[in-house]
């Protein structure tokens, strides 16, 4: 091994357990100032961790979704115009069953059309009784439009939901409630005064980002829901929504301009009129939930920025303190013949080694935030290589600012006034 390669591996190891025995010698000094270090990189990579799982999670839901899919309705998803008009949104007409067939037949680039309402309801088995349940009546290729998947049973036939029947798929959590252990299938609940067959249980997966929560659900034929409610009332929870999925080949924008003209020409809206109606997109949502991200992370490493500055300030007072105690053995090294930059090396690499350890101490900490929020909230987060890495990085940065002027200092020492310190 060349001499050099050697010298800097000893000065290295000599750093590093100089490191651990001031972490030894002052344990409760060292930590406190370790700990503004700690704070900081957790800050940081805490917020980065939570919004990367959010992405991917949002990145998921668009997937399985398809970042393909109109839905139209009488609300927009996101403020037209800056400003959310509910006075306006609320005199506008339902969508109904009649447009979305005139929309299916009309547009071309339509692969497939459904039409959904949504109400809370009281589902009833037996003794057993469950309030706040949404109730879906659907039409057929809803399935085709949202990613349903059937855990026990079956899902609704096109038959089922096209002629009226009394039957019904429910959400894991209504299953659990009103049935407990007890199988659900070919059971009968009761709500709003109709019985329906259920059929079908779906399997747990959470609030999409459409909106829809199949957990908490039940899915029932658009049919029934007319016949026990008025689907062309004005109220502002009555909102039927028709989804429409282009084709393939077809982009999503000129799906978006055939549906409006179409629309437009249904409801009579002249030339240069406002639409009576939003289209909406998952896209949508997601650019707004990027910008807010990107507000989050910004506030997130501000804050962290402030407790790194505070947990430098910190190892630079334990660098100057150890420079103090180290004076005379400091001198000795000089006049037996270390020069400058081996001292300089000598006390910046521990000043890193002390604020990666800090570092580490916070990614610890990120990690542990990440078991509790995957288990104890069943939010998947992940704490990822490039976020760990990023965070020894940045405590390795904070270690080089925070040691660079104990280290010149203690290098530039003379060496008779050093050894002569008491």
């Amino acid at each position: 091994m060349p001499r050099s390669t050697s010298s800097f591996l000893a000065t290295l190891g000599s750093s590093f357990m100089q490191a651990l025995q001031e972490l030894r010698t002052n344990k409760l000094r060292t930590f406190l100032s370790l700990l503004g270090i700690s704070i900081g990189i957790f800050c940081i990579i805490a917020v980065l961790t939570v919004l990367d799982s959010m992405e991917s999670s949002i990145r998921k839901s668009m997937e399985n979704l398809g970042s393909d899919v109109l839905y139209v309705n009488r609300k927009p998803w996101i403020p037209e115009e800056g400003e959310y008009k509910w006075w306006e949104y609320l005199q506008r007409p339902p969508m109904s069953l009649q447009e979305m067939r005139r929309l299916e037949q009309e547009v071309p680039g339509i692969r497939y059309a459904a039409i959904a309402t949504r109400g809370q309801v009281t589902v009833k088995y037996q003794d057993n009784s469950l309030k706040g349940v949404v109730a879906y009546g659907v039409s057929p290729f809803f399935d085709k439009l949202q990613n349903i998947d059937i855990e026990t049973g079956r899902y609704l036939s096109d038959a089922e939901l096209s002629g009226g029947s009394y039957v019904a798929v429910i959400g894991s959590e209504v299953a659990d409630a009103l049935f407990g252990a007890t199988h659900a299938l070919n059971h009968v609940i009761y709500f709003e005064g109709k019985g329906f067959n259920v059929v079908g249980v779906i399997k747990k997966s959470g609030q999409n980002m459409a909106g829809f929560d199949f957990d908490n659900c039940i899915i029932y034929s658009y049919g029934v829901a007319g016949s026990i409610k008025d689907l062309r009332s004005l109220d502002w929870e009555n909102d039927p929504m028709v989804m429409l999925k282009a084709k393939p080949g077809v982009s999503i924008d000129e799906l978006k301009d055939e549906v409006t003209g179409e629309l437009r020409a249904l409801r009579r809206i002249r030339p240069g009129g406002k639409n009576n109606f939003s289209i909406n997109q998952l896209s949508q949502v997601s650019e707004r939930l990027g910008a807010v991200f990107g507000v989050v992370d910004v506030i997130g490493s501000i804050i962290g920025g402030f407790s790194l500055l505070v947990g430098a300030f910190g190892i630079a007072n334990i660098m100057f303190v150890t420079v103090k105690e180290r004076t005379r053995v400091i001198g000795l090294k000089k006049a037996i013949g270390a020069r400058r930059p081996v001292i300089l090396f000598e006390f910046l690499t521990e000043a890193i080694i002390l604020c990666i350890i800090g570092g580490l101490m916070g990614i610890v900490a990120v990690f542990l935030l990440s078991l509790l929020l995957t288990y104890g909230v069943d939010f998947e987060v992940t704490l990822t290589f490039r976020n760990v890495f990023l965070g020894v990085f940045i405590s390795a940065a904070v270690g080089i600012i925070a040691g660079l002027m104990p280290a010149r200092r203690a290098a530039r020492l003379d060496p008779v006034v050093a050894i002569r310190s008491v």
